[in-house]
């Protein structure tokens, strides 16, 4: 049968790749400065009195409620990321957002990484790929999503297809009759907070011969759908994941997004914003460790000297700083690429680069800093063993290190040394 196509929208912005190419051609290759404007500095004090005086304040009781939060508080949250202009950041303003640069994203993110729990998650907004909703879909899903009125989730990895979406087996079968498409498939690590009740479903429309992989937008409470299991993890997250099955649940085609067989293209770029904020918050993960470690080790005393005099205390940490500021370098570095217009596959191998260095540094940063504090490193009111926890995540969530490492060989093939290491 003939697919649907999926009307395009004159409110959507452009893809990465075009945003690149536009900015190259209006020739946006300054010189790289890492000086923060006072507009920069604003936004990331901006960011640091929400995280500490909104978001901190909340972590250690949602740790003791089992990552449990009243509606009311989930609410008060998102209100106040709104009040404060934190919400929507990475979306433009044409649709509601802030219209932040990638190099501002980041820097709200590494503020935002200062705290446990997830609790960044209350902050109001939506996937990038809903850029690519329709007029009614956006009404519809968009919208409420940046009010902080919706959430959703990302569907994509299911039992059998992990690292390799190539292996996904759900499918969207046309029913030409009813103009419907009849979704089926399980889904796992269905990430989403507590009020979320739609997902980007991940799908291989069969038409013929062709697999397409495609974008739909589904409502959890659409007949078919379920929640199979959930999971508890290692980590006490404001993000549940959830596993899912939708047996013959019937959406219309206009529950397409994006375009029939964009799937790939779409989530890529997904991909890529989130390899750099996960890189910008292991960053401010490290920051808040570190602060923490440095403290507690000039203040207790041993042997009658502070522990941090001790080399097998201060070396340590003083490894773990090198770590936090290569990490930081590096994320912002691509976060400049990305804005100035450099290629987006060297970009997409610079955030690969990024989210690789910045998760294994902040978690052996996070094993260092719980032995510094020793026995009381080990309880779950201090951060850092809760940082322990949560950062082993980011290891493995929106690609593997396994994966990134793969990303940057093949780039080092393709684009060269120098492009992938040094210029843009």
């Amino acid at each position: 049968a003939t697919q649907p196509t999926h009307a395009a929208t004159q409110w959507a912005v452009p893809s990465l790749a075009t945003r690149c190419a536009t900015l190259r051609r209006a020739g946006h290759h300054g010189a790289m400065d890492f000086a923060l404007t006072p507009a920069l500095v604003e936004l990331r004090e901006r960011a640091r009195r929400y995280t500490v005086d909104v978001l901190q304040p909340v972590e250690a009781q949602f740790e003791r409620d089992h990552g449990v939060l009243s509606t009311a508080l989930g609410n008060d949250l998102r209100k106040a990321a709104i009040q404060a202009n934190l919400h929507a950041g990475s979306l433009p303003k044409a649709v509601g957002g802030q219209g932040w640069t990638v190099m501002e994203q980041v820097i709200v993110h590494e503020q935002f990484g200062q705290v446990t729990g997830g609790l960044w998650s209350y902050v109001p907004g939506a996937y990038n790929v809903l850029l690519h909703c329709d007029p009614v879909q956006r009404r519809r899903y968009l919208d409420p999503s940046i009010r902080g009125e919706r959430s959703g989730s990302y569907a994509i990895t299911e039992r059998d297809a992990g690292s390799d979406p190539h292996t996904i087996a759900a499918s969207a079968v046309l029913d030409p009759a009813a103009g419907e498409y009849v979704l089926n498939g399980e889904k796992w690590f269905v990430t989403g907070t507590d009020d979320t009740d739609f997902m980007v479903f991940h799908a291989i429309v069969v038409d013929g011969e062709q697999r397409l992989p495609t974008l739909f937008l589904v409502d959890y409470d659409s007949p078919g759908l379920r929640i199979s299991h959930d999971p508890d993890y290692m980590h006490t997250f404001a993000d549940r994941h959830p596993q899912f099955v939708l047996e013959d649940v019937r959406v219309p085609a206009a529950a397409v997004l994006g375009g029939v067989g964009q799937a790939d293209q779409l989530t890529n770029e997904w991909f890529v914003e989130e390899r750099i904020h996960i890189g910008a918050r292991c960053s401010g993960a490290m920051e808040r460790l570190l602060t923490l470690a440095v403290e507690w080790a000039t203040s207790r005393v041993q042997f009658g000297q502070r522990i941090y005099d001790f080399q097998g205390v201060s070396f340590p940490l003083a490894d773990s700083a090198a770590d936090a500021a290569a990490a930081r370098l590096l994320t912002r570095e691509c976060a400049w690429l990305a804005d100035s217009g450099a290629d987006p596959k060297v970009v997409h191998a610079r955030a690969s680069i990024a989210k690789l260095f910045a998760s294994e540094a902040a978690f052996r940063c996070a094993d260092r800093v719980v032995q510094v504090f020793g026995g009381r490193g080990y309880m779950r009111e201090n951060p850092a063993e809760r940082f322990f926890r949560e950062l082993r995540v980011d290891r493995i969530w929106e690609g593997t290190s396994e994966i990134q490492r793969l990303i940057v060989a093949r780039a080092l093939e393709k684009r060269g040394v120098g492009r992938v290491v040094g210029e843009a």
